[in-house]
């Protein structure tokens, strides 16, 4: 499942991030790796999805949730 179809309270772990070497070095660099935990703060319809991870908010558009594949239920 992709990280934008988490709704607001989930907890889940990411599994495998796709994309261009230039969107996984900015991902990766923010600190959203494989075996993160994330907990979904804010999700609303066309507003950017608002997470917690690794002690720190982040604030990540839909288009590049679509990228990040999680498994929920594991954090």
């Amino acid at each position: 499942m992709s990280l934008s179809s988490l709704a607001v309270g989930d907890e889940a772990v990411i599994t495998s991030i796709d994309g261009d070497v230039r969107f996984l070095s900015r991902i990766t660099s923010i600190g959203l790796t494989p075996g993160s935990k994330v907990k979904v703060i804010k999700n609303d319809r066309n507003r950017p999805l608002l997470l917690y991870s690794r002690d720190t908010m982040i604030a990540l558009n839909k288009k590049e949730c679509e990228n990040i594949k999680v498994q929920e239920g594991v954090a």
